[in-house]
């Protein structure tokens, strides 16, 4: 570790890297490059190289020097998104952090942007907008950004509870540090790590404020981000749920928190169970047999609202563990598709009407996006 904190800055922006040379000093850049003094001054920025196998490591150390708002925190064996992201919230001073992935990027104006509603609102969560940004150069708009209008000030989640449904990673929210361990919120290992840790954010949080301003550009199809990797991996998520699952038991009674969670959970269970890069076809009806055991186990006593149209078919043959119904279905939705007219340029994500119940989710919008971080 470098530069030995000698301030308590407002916000500790945490960047675990990996494997990541061709894009880490963008996003290096985009949160320190042409800060004014005063605001540079209220922050830290924590990279993590989480045993990098190219030259991560020496370009972290490299941009440290003379720097002192910039920390590096070594480790000596790879640990994953999860954990390196531990290792830089223990090492962090500020009031405040948000973990920033190390292949995405700020756009110029955000810190200001943040740190003003951080003063202003003194917030649990900030909720913030993105982008999710091809690497031809467009821009999509996700399909759960309208989610974020017209919140002002601070809210509960009881007051807005569509917030449930915005995209349930961590580098949209800006945390209050005393909050999150108040929570005793840690990140697990293994993929789809923000499953556990985003949610139990919004349900605990006495003031969520929202930012409804485009502060993160989210990289779409890097070679070796988790959503663009056929793996076994990706039954992680099951384990993830179950961890979510077991902190609803203990901390939740608000039966539309549990009800809302668990149509979210199904949707989230199908766009990665349909998606080709991510689940290898040979895996296919293990991976639907596990979401065909979780809709038994945590389905609400007193039900849930099912989304309409194909979504809600799909529902309807997890409920019944009907695989090879779903892959006649999945095979006919997606000749279909083939055949209907290309969306407009420019049109967001998921554009168009969604369920009632389950409008605006990632899950509903992206069949072959990614929801989770990108390992």
């Amino acid at each position: 570790m470098v530069n030995e904190p000698t301030r308590s800055p407002l916000l500790s922006i945490v960047v675990p890297v990996h494997g990541v040379e061709a894009y880490l000093y963008q996003c290096l850049e985009s949160v320190l490059g042409g800060l004014p003094a005063g605001v540079a001054d209220e922050v830290e920025l924590v990279a993590v190289d989480d045993a990098s196998p190219d030259r991560c490591g020496e370009m972290l150390r490299s941009y440290a020097a003379g720097r002192p708002q910039v920390r590096v925190v070594e480790l000596t064996r790879n640990v994953g998104l999860g954990l390196a992201r531990n290792a830089g919230l223990e090492a962090a001073t500020g009031r405040y952090v948000w973990f920033v992935d190390s292949d995405d990027w700020l756009p110029p104006g955000t810190l200001p942007a943040v740190l003003g509603r951080l003063r202003r609102d003194e917030p649990d969560v900030l909720l913030v907008d993105h982008l999710r940004m091809h690497e031809t150069g467009r821009a999509e708009v996700d399909a759960s950004s309208h989610l974020l209008r017209g919140v002002d000030g601070c809210v509960r989640l009881a007051d807005r509870p569509e917030l449930l449904r915005v995209q349930h990673t961590a580098w949209n929210k800006v945390v209050r540090r005393a909050f999150l361990d108040e929570l005793g919120l840690r990140f697990h290992p293994g993929w789809y790590e923000d499953i556990p840790f985003s949610h139990p954010l919004l349900i605990g949080a006495d003031r969520i404020a929202v930012l409804d301003r485009v502060c993160y550009h989210y990289r779409q199809g890097r070679l070796g981000a988790i959503t663009s990797t056929r793996s076994g991996r990706h039954f992680d998520a099951f384990v993830q749920y179950e961890r979510l699952q077991e902190w609803m038991r203990r901390h939740v009674t608000e039966e539309w928190i549990r009800t809302d969670l668990f149509g979210l959970m199904i949707n989230h269970y199908l766009v990665v169970v349909g998606n080709d890069g991510r689940v290898h076809p040979r895996l296919r009806r293990g991976f639907f047999r596990r979401v065909a055991a979780h809709y038994r186990r945590y389905l609400p006593s007193g039900g849930y609202s099912r989304p309409g149209g194909v979504a809600g078919l799909k529902h309807r043959l997890v409920a019944r563990d009907s695989y090879v119904a779903y892959t006649t279905l999945r095979r006919a939705h997606r000749i279909a598709g083939a055949l209907r007219p290309a969306a407009t340029v420019g049109e967001p994500a998921g554009a168009g009407p969604t369920p009632p119940g389950h409008g605006g989710t990632p899950e509903a919008a992206e069949q072959g996006s990614a929801l989770a971080g990108k390992g």
